[in-house]
């Protein structure tokens, strides 16, 4: 599809956004477009057209999209338009004190130099060229003046004035937009709830002075699915596990990762990443039974087993093996997640070549225990295994304990099963529980699957309890809080079916708010996903597309990002799946939380699920109808609704 058919395509359903625009945005303005082009292969061009109404701001935007294209060669195959919903004036200096209070790279409004618009950036370009980035060392956002003036001079040439002053005037605005593509790579991504002939629509924020902590500041910018089922979730899952077998080169290491703002590789390296990547890719394998995804899994379990695993040689004839850094360090939790990458192998694959392997890097974290208290050990010298670092992270301790009820799981061999309840015993005395950390999460119920004593129980509910507050408010996407909740799921699921005599350690936990925390982290992780709508304006968008980032990082791509997102959404899928879970705690949530929430919008339709539809007025009632996707269609009279479930998603507020 060339330019030209993309735009045709837009005009019609631009216009039904637009329609509602009645009175002047800025002085004769009543419209303002912005229509970013891109090959998917090199940072997006934006062309920006102004008018008294849709019409000619069109028709000026138009006509420099083509002449933009025309002059750069460009074979546009993802287009976005967006257009002005708000405009403030203010100053550079009123503008300093708010990025004062904002979060690094949550500011999501745009900023124009003149009232003209004539050289205005949208939200996503600012963020994507880290022009109000200040460093890592800040953690407010704030202007960074060479970032800055590179890309306005790249943009609009050498002579663009560029004035700092705390006095100078400039436009603050709120932009939404549409995006549509006819690249067959895109294809396979989920598509948005509000879609229509190909459209994403991509709300943002109505007003400049929105908090960033707002909901509408927050899901900004990118195609909006709610709910969030199986099929989506498996896209992501099959999206960024193959963007991981990319990263497999032919050596079997990875790229390790991306600073996708100016489209840099992250030159530096770390083993125990790449062994808790690959773990996280035969997760993703077990689900997709992708075969080029098995092929870059191979070629890095090699890398791991020639290169990265040395092997120690004891006087008493055991072998000890280290998964060693590139510094010469020993990590414990190094050895855990190669022994985890290992076993998981093992299962899916019925390949049981590297079981003696296996026993080795369990040996070397039962050398790295002290047997009379339990406690780990957590980085040794690889050169003569002395010890550098009693204590680094916390993470070494369950990613240990995981490692070896993983194996345990495989052989039974008990030296395992005895080193981590050793190392139990150690848990529940520091109090292990306060750090809610996932790993513990995962080795607490594993290790329940054969000793479902009390006290196991309680610290698997201890370490997410007192915590919901955090997985429901966090601002940052923090993919191990999903990966903390599935993990605490499996345990309150065996112990609601399998255990009820431990239904007392439940005690003093909201499970509604549990389940409430679970949805909305899942949910909330589609922030951190690198649609093609938001990778257009950085450096190298191909290279960064179906990945995840982090966004207060410089929106880094790097795998062990990718990994935690994975290893969430895997286990998050299989509990879409569950029957158990089908029936009970879907339910809960689903159901709308507040009044506002139970009441349909004007076009709201939903699927009854027997190839017919159902639509509400306006301020009906919709609390107790069958779930589906809001979609437009005919009224049905013919099902028995009481019948059906009764658990609706949250419907969207406007639409096409």
């Amino acid at each position: 599809m060339s330019l030209s058919s993309l735009l045709a395509k837009a005009r019609p359903l631009v216009a039904s956004r637009f329609a509602e625009v009645s009175t002047p945005l800025h002085g004769n303005y009543n419209c303002i477009l912005f229509f970013s082009l891109s090959n998917g292969v090199s940072r997006a061009h934006i062309c920006v057209g102004v008018g008294t109404d849709l019409s000619r701001a069109w028709q000026n935007g138009v006509h420099r999209c083509q002449a933009e294209a025309l002059r750069h060669k460009l074979s546009v195959s993802w287009l976005r338009i967006d257009w002005v919903t708000k405009i403030e004036s203010l100053t550079w200096g009123g503008l300093s004190a708010r990025l004062a209070r904002t979060k690094r790279n949550y500011f999501r409004f745009g900023l124009a130099l003149d009232t003209k618009f004539k050289h205005a950036f949208l939200e996503p370009e600012l963020c994507a060229n880290a022009m109000l980035y200040p460093g890592s060392d800040k953690a407010a956002a704030g202007l960074n003046e060479k970032n800055f003036s590179v890309y306005a001079r790249q943009r609009f040439g050498q002579q663009i004035p560029l004035d700092f002053s705390a006095e100078t005037p400039i436009q603050l605005f709120t932009h939404e937009g549409i995006f549509f593509t006819d690249d067959p790579t895109l294809a396979v991504l989920p598509i948005g709830t509000q879609t229509n002939n190909g459209a994403q629509w991509l709300p943002g924020p109505t007003d400049t002075q929105t908090p960033w902590r707002d909901p509408a500041c927050l899901n900004a910018g990118r195609r909006q699915i709610h709910p969030l089922e199986s099929n989506e979730v498996f896209a992501l899952i099959n999206s960024s596990a193959n963007f991981l077998a990319r990263q497999v080169q032919k050596t079997g290491k990875f790229i390790y990762g991306h600073f996708p703002c100016f489209g840099r590789t992250i030159p530096t390296y770390n083993a125990l990443r790449h062994a808790s990547s690959i773990y996280s890719m035969l997760e993703a394998w077990e689900l997709t039974q992708d075969k080029a995804l098995l092929a870059a899994i191979r070629l890095a379990l090699d890398y791991l087993i020639n290169t990265l695993i040395r092997r120690y040689p004891q006087a008493d004839g055991n072998i000890l093996a280290f998964n060693v850094d590139i510094n010469g360090e020993v990590k414990l939790g190094a050895n855990a997640v190669s022994l985890l990458a290992l076993v998981k192998h093992d299962e899916l694959t019925g390949d049981t070549r590297h079981r003696p392997l296996m026993e080795q890097l369990a040996l070397g974290i039962v050398h790295m225990q002290d047997t009379a208290s339990g406690k780990f050990i957590h980085v040794l010298n690889a050169k003569d295994l002395s010890v550098k670092d009693a204590f680094r992270i916390v993470y070494y301790d369950g990613e240990a304990a995981f490692g070896l009820m993983r194996l345990y799981g495989l052989t039974r061999d008990p030296r395992w099963l005895e080193t981590v309840e050793r190392a139990f015993d150690y848990f529940l005395k520091a109090d292990h529980w306060e750090h809610h950390d996932h790993w513990l999460s995962y080795c607490a119920n594993e290790l329940t699957l054969y000793k479902p004593e009390e006290k196991y129980f309680r610290f698997g509910v201890q370490n997410i309890a007192g915590y919901l507050d955090f997985i429901l408010q966090r601002e940052t996407t923090y993919p191990t809080l999903l990966e903390l909740s599935m993990a605490f799921q499996a345990m309150l699921q065996r112990i609601e079916n399998e255990y009820p005599q431990m239904l007392h350690v439940l005690d003093g936990l909201d499970i509604d708010k549990f389940h409430r925390a679970l949805h909305h982290r899942a949910h909330y992780l589609l922030n951190g996903f690198f649609w093609p709508e938001l990778a257009m304006y950085f450096a190298k968008p191909q290279t960064i597309v179906g990945s995840f980032f982090i966004r207060h990082h410089s929106f880094r791509v790097r795998i062990d990002d990718i990994e935690h997102y994975l290893s969430g959404y895997v286990a998050y899928w299989k509990m879409l799946g569950s029957r158990s879970y089908e029936g009970g705690a879907k339910k809960e949530f689903f159901r709308a939380r507040t009044s506002d929430e139970n009441v349909a919008p004007d076009n709201a339709a939903e699927s009854c699920g027997n190839g017919c539809k159902l639509r509400y007025r306006r301020g009906a009632d919709v609390s107790h109808q069958p779930q589906g996707i809001p979609r437009s269609g005919d009224l049905c009279c013919e099902c028995d609704v009481a019948g059906i479930k009764s658990s609706l998603p949250f419907l969207p507020q406007s639409g096409y």
